[in-house]
Formats: C-alpha cells, sequence, structure tokens
C-alpha cells in the first residue's frame, strides 16, 4: 500500500472483464473530499525484466511486434509472472526462451509501477550477467515473433533519444542498470 493522503472509500467494485494475463474492474470510490466517482482499473499480477549484459558489455534486446502499438519495438527480455513462480523464477525462464541466453549472475534493480494511472501492475527488473549461449536454439510460442538484438548502452541511448520505439519498462530498467555499465 502506498503511503499518502487519506485513502479514497471503495462503495462498489465490479469485475468487467476477466482475461488470461489481467482482469479490468471498473470502482466507485468516494474521495476524502466527497466527491465520487468510477474509476477503471487493470489488475494484472506483475511482469519480471532482464538488463542482460553480455561479457563483453553488449544489452541483449529483443524487437517484437506488438499489436496494440501496430508495429516492432525494442525491449528487454520480459515476462508476466505466473501465479506459481517469483519475479526471479518468471525472468530465468523468459530470458532463456525469449533470446537463448542463460545468465549465472542475478542483481535485482529494484521495481516500478508500469502504468499507475489505469493498472497495478509492477515491474520487477534485474540485472543479469555472466551470460552463455544455450546449444539448443529456443523455441518461441505461436503468438511470439521475437528477434533478439546486441546494442551498447550507447547505442541504446541513441536508439531511445532518436525515437526509435523503445518501451517504457526497457527505459526505466536501463536507467536503473546504468551504474553496472561499463
Amino acid at each position: 500500500m502506498l503511503r499518502g493522503l487519506e485513502p479514497p472509500q471503495l462503495l462498489k467494485q465490479r469485475l468487467f472483464y476477466q482475461g488470461r494475463r489481467f482482469n479490468f474492474e471498473v470502482n466507485s470510490l468516494r474521495l476524502p473530499n466527497k466527491s465520487e466517482g468510477e474509476w477503471e482499473c487493470v489488475r494484472h499480477p506483475g511482469g519480471a525484466l532482464a538488463v542482460p549484459v553480455t561479457p563483453e558489455g553488449k544489452l541483449v534486446l529483443t524487437r517484437q511486434y506488438r499489436f496494440a502499438l501496430q508495429g516492432r519495438i525494442l525491449e528487454f527480455p520480459a515476462g508476466t509472472v505466473e501465479s506459481h513462480e517469483t519475479p526471479e523464477e518468471t525472468i530465468k525462464r523468459e530470458i532463456e526462451e525469449e533470446t537463448g541466453y542463460r545468465a549465472h549472475k542475478w542483481q535485482k534493480l529494484g521495481e516500478f509501477p508500469l502504468a499507475p494511472g489505469y493498472s497495478d501492475e509492477l515491474i520487477y527488473a534485474f540485472l543479469a550477467q555472466d551470460l552463455e549461449i544455450l546449444e539448443t536454439p529456443p523455441q518461441q510460442d505461436a503468438d511470439e515473433d521475437i528477434e533478439t538484438v546486441l546494442m551498447t548502452p550507447q547505442e541504446l541511448e541513441e536508439a531511445i533519444l532518436a525515437g526509435e520505439p523503445v518501451d517504457a519498462k526497457s527505459i526505466c530498467s536501463l536507467f536503473l542498470a546504468r551504474p553496472f555499465l561499463s
């Protein structure tokens, strides 16, 4: 629970949509100033993300198609935390599935809300080092179209500043990892 002012009073809550990965609910609230209204919220189990760094100092990213944006974007490997997994277990699995790399050294960078204006999703960010390439390339899920991309931190920063599509969780995680990158 976040600290701060007196929280609003929940008057009514209804589940509008229940999906595979998230739920969408509508909440009727009374604010401390006594005004009332409805707020929509996406309930999400959270995501885990890795900032993988090769021994040569290159970052391992993915470029994949995202339907909501109607295009391909650069991202660090990430995935939804499954109910039977910790965030660290999730990202250890995801990095192998999405990139074909395995990390032997892990460090938690932090966690942050992804879009607090409408979602409770938290991203758990990790630094992944001491990488090895798997002998057998990963098999992508049927709904994935992923390309592995290697870039230096400077090349990624230049791509971001040039307007190349990079998602917010990757930009935030790059910032968190910056002190550990050479």
